[in-house]
C-alpha cells in the first residue's frame, strides 16, 4: 500500500486571512493526502523546519499579503539550501499575473490564482510529487 503524500500547507508573513488555505487543505484531506497545517503568520525559516521536522512531500503556501515575491522565493532557497528541494513547492493566492514567471523562475513549481478549483491544484499535486 503507498503512502499518502504529506503536505504542509502554509501562510508566510502576516496574512492574517486563512479562509482560502484551510479550504484547499481541507480538499487534500479529502483526496486522500495527510495535511499539516502550519496556522497564520509563519517565517519562511519556520516553514521550511516544519517541512523537515514532519518529512512533508509537498510544501502549499497560501499567500494573500502581496508579499510573495521576497517570501515565496526565500522558502525555496531555505529549502534547497537544506538539501530538502526534491519538496514540491507550490504556492497560491493574490497573485499578479505578471508576477508568476518570476516566482517560477525562482523556485515555485505551479501558482494557484483566487477562482482555480480544487481538483486542479490535487491533481497537479498528484502528477508531479517526487515518489
Amino acid at each position: 500500500m503507498d503512502k499518502p503524500i504529506r503536505v504542509l500547507v502554509a501562510k508566510p508573513g502576516l496574512d492574517g486571512h486563512d479562509r482560502g488555505a484551510k479550504v484547499v487543505a481541507r480538499a487534500l484531506r479529502d483526496a486522500g493526502m495527510e495535511v499539516i497545517y502550519t496556522g497564520l503568520r509563519q517565517t519562511p525559516e519556520e516553514i521550511v523546519n516544519a517541512a523537515i521536522q514532519e518529512d512533508v512531500d509537498v510544501v502549499a503556501c497560501s499567500i494573500l499579503s502581496g508579499a510573495h515575491s521576497t517570501l515565496l522565493p526565500k522558502i525555496a532557497k531555505l529549502l534547497k539550501a537544506e538539501g530538502a528541494d526534491d519538496i514540491l513547492f507550490v504556492g497560491g493566492g493574490v497573485i499578479p499575473a505578471d508576477d508568476i514567471p518570476f516566482l517560477k523562475e525562482n523556485g515555485c513549481a505551479e501558482i494557484f490564482t483566487p477562482g482555480t478549483p480544487t481538483t486542479v491544484t490535487i491533481d497537479y499535486i498528484k502528477a508531479n510529487v517526487k515518489k
